[in-house]
């Protein structure tokens, strides 16, 4: 189990090292209206998105080993965790000053997660019967519907719909991977659940792309964050069985509730910005929010696109 902890752990460092590069490159791509599909081509062809991908995929695998053995409750925790892994690199790495409370947040996270591991029970991969492979499946199909109607919709309403879906879909890639009972090419070419993870898995990364291209940072990254944390959590002690140690449910329940509280008021850095300089044209109207100007920087607004709120600090 320790091995497992530390799986998930490492997979959230992932995570939170490859937002800060697909963020970035989203922000550096043209924008679209609505939902296209076409913007994961052509941020194919940015090398810094890539390598978020590449970071992904082994956080992913990371995960995927971790889950078959520890809760999803306790997992999930973990990988939404990786929001404090970006707030921490994007310090040195974009010059971003953290405030007071941000800190302390950082700390609740780890203090969080903290209890989680101390009292998390040993899960294998779930057993469970063919309904529920076919049920994740018609889930994902879904939430691709779902978060195409969500792109015709605006402002605030826009972008927290499409952090919504996409967390529901890393909620599904999770789920999916939980009741993979094997991970035979041919078995999984036979198990609607590994399709599910795979059609959850580019729609959330669609959708999530896609609202932070001229959605609001924080209201993005918090419905997702909560999505893809409470309802695997949700299903998994409910459904598939996932229990803390004896007598600890208490202290898991602390746990979960810090580390994703914790997590929201970080919510601001699931999308970084390099800070304008003082000098630059179009600077930020107040002290805590910039905009990239230069060689290599951002701007606070996507080329042609709205913003509901002002941009925020790199993060």
């Amino acid at each position: 189990m320790v091995w497992s902890l530390l799986g998930a752990l490492a997979a959230a460092c992932c995570f939170g090292v490859a937002t800060v590069l697909e963020a970035v490159a989203a922000r550096t791509t043209t924008p679209s209206e609505g939902v296209d599909p076409r913007l994961l081509v052509r941020l194919a062809a940015n090398v810094p998105f890539m390598t978020g991908i590449g970071l992904d995929l082994l956080g992913f695998g990371l995960e995927l080993a971790a889950l078959r053995s520890l809760p999803l409750f306790v997992v999930q925790a973990i990988i939404a965790a990786a929001l404090a892994v970006t707030a921490v690199v994007a310090g040195p790495v974009l010059k971003v000053r953290l405030r007071g409370a941000e800190w302390a947040a950082v700390l609740a996270v780890c203090a969080g997660l903290a209890l989680l591991g101390s009292s998390a029970g040993r899960e294998g991969p779930s057993h469970i019967g063919p309904a529920f492979h076919w049920t994740l499946l018609g889930c994902a199909l879904v939430l691709l519907v779902a978060g195409a109607m969500a792109g015709r919709l605006t402002g605030t309403a826009r972008s927290v719909t499409l952090g919504l879906v996409a967390g529901l879909g890393f909620g599904v890639v999770a789920l999916a991977a939980r009741v993979l009972t094997s991970l035979n090419p041919v078995d999984l070419l036979t198990d609607p659940a590994a399709y599910a993870l795979a059609a959850a898995g580019v729609a959330a990364l669609l959708f999530y792309a896609t609202a932070l291209q001229r959605g609001s940072v924080t209201s993005t990254t918090a419905a997702m964050v909560v999505a893809e944390t409470v309802v695997p959590a949700a299903v998994g002690v409910v459904l598939l069985g996932d229990h803390t140690r004896p007598g600890l449910g208490p202290v898991a329940a602390t746990g979960f509730v810090v580390a994703v509280a914790a997590t929201l008021v970080l919510a601001r850095f699931g999308e970084p910005h390099v800070p304008e300089p003082e000098s630059g044209s179009g600077a930020a109207s107040d002290g805590d929010a910039g905009s990239g100007a230069g060689s290599g920087a951002l701007s606070g607004r996507s080329p042609g696109g709205d913003r509901s709120e002002p941009a925020h600090p790199a993060g």
